[in-house]
């Protein structure tokens, strides 16, 4: 029995399917109402902006943002490729 939902995910090859990186700046203030939000920080650096305060991630690391929580990514940087 296979439900899609709690199929593994190989990163390395979702990530080859890739073929821009984040673009250097901010992205518009926003929510979801459905649905949380994963950032996972491959390489380089990602702060998310929240309303009462903000959240740095490095490489490796990563940060859910549950529904309905307004949020702003800002990249500093923008790297070329993964």
């Amino acid at each position: 029995m296979t439900d899609s939902a709690m199929d593994k995910v190989n990163l390395t090859r979702k990530f080859s399917l890739f073929s821009e990186t984040w673009r250097q700046g901010e992205f518009v203030w926003h929510h979801h109402e459905t649905e949380d939000e994963l950032f996972y920080v491959v390489k380089g650096a990602l702060t998310i902006r929240l309303r009462d305060g903000e959240i740095h991630l490095r490489e490796g690391e990563l940060v859910v943002i549950p529904r309905g929580v307004e949020h702003q990514p800002v990249a500093d940087e923008e790297l070329d490729r993964l």
